[in-house]
């Protein structure tokens, strides 16, 4: 993540945590350290959604900003699973969503018993309701995740042809809408590289949108990115993602109107009175590759299915876990096992068609 975007994600952790009772602004503050400002603006939107639960469950009365320690010693059990019941049925969060508000809950609640202490070293938190919460047991194995998976990435041919899909036919279906048209002219050399360095490496969304002109390394293929945990990695990059890479560098400052000190990568066009170029947005990444996929006739197709794309064709072809796990930025390397579970399907049939091949010979 760049200077700029991180500049950004802290004005609003700091806008958004204002709101927030002052232990739980201390208990921010303290990670900010160790948590990346994406994680910390989520856990702000999470303590937010509590805090106002409170509120309108008549736990106190008065402005969220001014909920004392009490009331949270004081929370029982029942009231928390309440909670729970909230966000599942009123806000439809799904398990995994729930489990996530939790352990920012329990994160903070254990900050609060076991780390925080008063000037007369004494904790904030006596008693921690949380502690006495069990997560959601989310029954998915990896070949469940897997399955559900498939047919919502992209599979052998596939690859080469939502790229040129992006880079060319896109327009040419367009060509009797004028205004989809030109827009494509525009910005297919942008979009195309987008698509082809997501699907030649498999990075983050927040990795793409983050990279400076500086990031890449046209000689060693690579591209320095900022990974979860403000790690710096150099991360590979394939060689159709460098030409795509390159065509797009040959306009970007004419097409976009730049100043040649403008670093950052991926560009929106000048918007405003001012013709203000800025930095392409993850939003604006995530609705481009909406539009692709749902002409493309692959509507579930996202940034992040694209990121499965990449990893599942490089176990396929590699049959390398550790270094798809360092190229994906995984902590864990049960996650990356997944993508032997998603290549199952050509493993058998390659088999199959051994087989044909086998009674083929055998008919002779």
């Amino acid at each position: 993540m760049d200077q700029e975007t991180k500049r950004r994600f802290m004005e609003r952790i700091e806008e958004k945590s204002a709101g927030l009772p002052w232990y739980v602004v201390e208990y921010i503050d303290k990670r900010k350290r160790m948590l990346s400002p994406a994680s910390l603006l989520n856990y702000c939107h999470d303590y937010i959604i509590f805090f106002d639960w409170i509120l309108a469950e008549g736990f106190y009365n008065g402005n969220r900003k001014d909920i004392p320690l009490h009331i949270l010693e004081k929370l029982t059990r029942q009231q928390v699973e309440d909670f729970l019941s909230f966000l599942e049925f009123k806000l439809q969060n799904s398990d995994l969503t729930i489990n996530r508000k939790l352990s920012a809950l329990k994160s903070l609640f254990h900050y609060l018993q076991n780390i925080a202490e008063t000037q007369e070293l004494e904790p904030y938190l006596n008693r921690n309701v949380m502690a006495k919460i069990e997560l959601n047991n989310v029954k998915e194995d990896q070949e469940t995740i897997a399955n559900r998976m498939e047919g919502k990435i992209l599979r052998g041919d596939e690859y080469e042809l939502f790229r040129q899909f992006v880079a060319h036919d896109y327009g040419e279906i367009n060509k009797d809408n004028k205004k989809l048209f030109n827009f494509h002219q525009r910005n297919c050399e942008r979009d195309t590289a987008i698509i082809s360095l997501i699907l030649g490496s498999g990075l983050r969304l927040s990795e793409i949108v983050g990279l400076d002109v500086d990031d890449i390394d046209f000689q060693k293929f690579t591209a320095r990115v900022i990974r979860k945990g403000n790690k710096e990695q150099f991360v590979y990059f394939s060689e159709q993602a460098m030409i795509d890479l390159q065509e797009y560098i040959r306009i970007r400052s004419s097409r976009y109107e730049l100043d040649k000190n403008f670093r950052p990568l991926f560009v929106a066009a000048p918007m405003g009175p001012k013709g203000t170029t800025r930095r392409l947005t993850a939003r604006s990444v995530e609705k481009l590759v909406e539009k692709y996929a749902k002409a493309f006739g692959k509507p579930a197709l996202s940034v992040h299915k694209l990121r499965h794309s990449f990893a599942t064709r490089y176990q396929m072809e590699n049959n390398d876990i550790p270094k798809l796990r360092r190229q994906l930025g995984h902590t864990s390397v049960q996650t990356t096992m997944i993508y032997t579970h998603l290549t199952n399907t050509e493993l058998k049939d390659a088999v199959k068609k051994m087989d044909e091949r086998k009674n083929d010979v055998d008919d002779e």
